[in-house]
C-alpha cells in the first residue's frame, strides 16, 4: 500500500525511532510504534514493527495480533517462531509446540527454523519436559563448527538446558562453545561460566577502597588529642573543634 508523500516521512520517522530505540528503551518504541500505527495502520511493516514493539514490552497478546495482522497482508511465514513464542509468553506452550510441527516451519529459512527450534525446546521446558527440550535442540546446526548468527544462542540454549538436567558438565563444555562463537556478546556465557567455576567478581571500588583515604584522618584526629594539654579549657577548644 502506497501513501502520500508526507505521510510516508512521518511513519517512516517513527519506524527509524522504533529500530533504534527498541533495545535499549522498549517502552519508548512501544509509543513510536504506536503513533505509526495510528498512521498507517494497513501497512504490513507499520504492523510488524509495532509487533516486536509489543513483544519487547511483554504485551504479548497485542504482538500476537500485530504478527498476524502483518502475516495476512504479506503471506509471509518469517514471523511463524516470533508468534510461537508469544503463545509461550501468555502461558500457552502447547499453541507454541503445535505451531512447531505446522508446515509452515519448513517454508521458513535455515535461520528462521533454528528460532523455531529454541522456542520449541523452551515450550518443553515451560512444560517441564527437560529431557525432551536438550533433544529437541539437539540437531546438525547444533554438532556444526560453522559459526551463523543464531549459533551463540542455540549452543547456549542447549547449555542452559543441559545445566537445568544436572549435567554440569557437559553444561560448562557447550557454554564454553557459545562464548567462543559469540563474538558480540549477544549471550551472557562468559558470567554462566564464571559461576559454574565459582568464579566471584570483586567490585575494586567498593567499599574497601574507600577506608585508607579515612586513615590519615583518624590518625591525625589521634595526634591532635595527645597535643592537647589537660586543662578544662582545652578540652573545651577541643570538643569545639572535633
Amino acid at each position: 500500500m502506497s501513501l502520500p508523500k508526507t505521510l510516508a516521512e512521518d511513519v517512516a520517522r517513527n519506524l527509524v525511532m522504533v529500530a533504534r530505540l527498541i533495545d535499549e528503551d522498549p517502552d519508548q518504541a512501544y509509543a513510536y510504534s504506536r503513533i505509526a500505527l495510528r498512521l498507517a495502520s494497513r501497512v504490513a511493516a507499520v504492523r510488524e514493527a509495532a509487533g516486536f514493539a509489543a513483544y519487547a514490552t511483554q504485551k504479548y497478546a497485542e504482538a500476537l495480533a500485530e504478527f498476524r495482522a502483518s502475516r495476512r497482508m504479506t503471506g509471509s511465514v518469517d514471523l511463524w517462531p516470533v508468534m510461537a513464542d508469544c503463545e509461550r509468553g501468555l502461558g500457552r506452550p502447547e499453541r507454541a509446540m503445535a505451531m512447531a510441527g505446522e508446515p509452515e516451519v519448513q517454508k521458513l529459512d535455515k535461520a528462521g527454523q533454528v528460532e523455531m527450534r529454541l522456542v520449541a525446546a523452551g515450550a518443553r521446558r515451560d512444560m517441564g519436559q527437560i529431557d525432551a527440550a536438550i533433544v529437541t535442540l539437539q540437531s546438525p546446526e547444533l554438532a556444526s563448527s560453522s559459526v551463523h548468527s543464531w549459533t551463540p544462542r542455540l549452543r547456549y540454549a542447549y547449555a542452559d538446558a543441559l545445566l537445568e538436567a544436572g549435567r554440569e558438565d557437559e553444561a560448562r563444555e557447550w557454554f564454553g562453545k557459545a562464548l567462543e562463537a559469540d563474538k558480540d556478546g549477544a549471550t551472557d556465557a562468559s558470567d554462566r561460566l564464571a559461576e559454574l567455576d565459582g568464579v566471584e567478581f570483586v567490585d575494586v571500588l567498593g567499599d574497601d577502597d574507600e577506608q585508607p583515604a579515612a586513615a590519615p584522618a583518624a590518625e591525625a584526629a589521634e595526634d591532635d588529642e595527645d597535643d592537647v594539654a589537660p586543662d578544662d579549657d582545652d578540652d573545651v577548644d577541643g570538643s569545639a573543634k572535633a
